[in-house]
């Protein structure tokens, strides 16, 4: 049976966690569809756009995604301390921006006289929407249930879009978190419906390419900060440089068709992160079947599974994977 969410999510640990949803039908509902000859790429352009806006209006920053023909990818990143900064005015007009709230806090945001028996009232809905704001299951739900409305429209029909719950991964270590990045960065190469990462579309590494080349970083997706430093802002302790240099080159080593190599200064960063160049190939071609729990190192899924009050620590195994053979 499966588990409630927050029996999974430990933000003591980790706050950042990727994120999966599949389509239901059986059905290409994202792309090429090879049995009808339909074309749906336009969802992938819903499924992105819809993902981009929840960034801005969350407290949650999205690092990665890939928008596949019949899957999504994402890893996401909570920040309490944002959620926690803004006024309560902003709470409600962030949650308007989405949803239709309820006729106090229309009120509120409208200035209109808020009577002294209603405050407690709206003081109960801006705190509930703050908490849903760092939230991941709000973020997915927010995410979804949209996409599934405009697609049933389109396709004159009824009945779930998405396959169940979302599926979500604690990334408990640096090591982890880049891994789980390039992973997903790389999934239209793996599936061979990209070439090269610039040329992956519907996909985080695309549009940090397309900034890159003008000398920018996305404002939709969390920054790379470079290596660690006094006065550190928050974001990955990468540089751009190194990250999308890390992605390509793994890319052409995961190709057959493609002769490649990892060069010296990536070589440089899995040392940092104490992964061996044969482990790092491996858990980016194949990190859904290798991991199926919380990543990390033994520590930190020991750690994890005792605050979340688990009994046993499912799927220890796979931390090898995180150590340097």
């Amino acid at each position: 049976m499966p588990r409630p969410r927050r029996t999974q999510v430990s933000i003591e640990d980790t706050p950042v966690y990727h994120c999966c949803s599949r389509v239901s039908r059986r059905a290409f509902l994202f792309g090429d569809d090879k049995f009808t000859g339909k074309n749906y790429d336009h969802r992938r352009g819903w499924v992105e756009a819809q993902l981009l806006k929840l960034g801005e209006l969350f407290a949650i920053d999205i690092l990665a995604y890939a928008v596949m023909s019949n899957h999504l990818h994402v890893v996401l990143q909570v920040d309490i301390y944002q959620v926690n900064s803004w006024t309560d005015i902003e709470v409600v007009k962030r949650w308007h921006r989405l949803f239709k709230g309820n006729d106090i806090t229309q009120k509120f945001v409208n200035h209109e006289l808020i009577e002294s028996h209603e405050i407690i009232r709206l003081k109960n809905s801006v705190a509930q929407y703050r908490s849903r704001f760092c939230d991941i299951s709000w973020f997915m739900r927010a995410l979804n249930e949209p996409i599934a409305r405009m697609a049933n429209k389109e396709d004159k029909c009824t009945g779930r879009f998405w396959e169940g719950r979302f599926k979500s991964q604690a990334l408990l270590d640096e090591a982890a978190i880049l891994a789980c990045m390039a992973y997903v960065d790389l999934n239209p190469i793996r599936a061979k419906m990209a070439k090269t990462p610039e040329l992956s579309d519907f996909t985080s590494i695309q549009k940090r390419i397309k900034a890159a080349m003008q000398g920018e970083q996305p404002k939709a997706l969390a920054p790379f900060v470079g290596n660690e430093r006094q006065n550190m802002p928050q974001g990955l302790m990468f540089s751009v440089k190194s990250y999308l240099q890390l992605v390509d080159e793994t890319g052409r080593v995961i190709r057959g068709d493609k002769r490649g190599a990892i060069s010296q200064e990536s070589q440089d960063i899995l040392g940092r992160l104490n992964i061996s160049i044969k482990n790092w190939c491996k858990i980016t071609s194949e990190f859904g079947k290798v991991f199926k729990g919380p990543v990390g190192t033994l520590q930190e899924v020991t750690s994890y599974c005792y605050h979340l009050e688990k009994r046993r620590r499912h799927y220890s195994q796979s931390c090898q994977y995180l150590l340097a053979d």
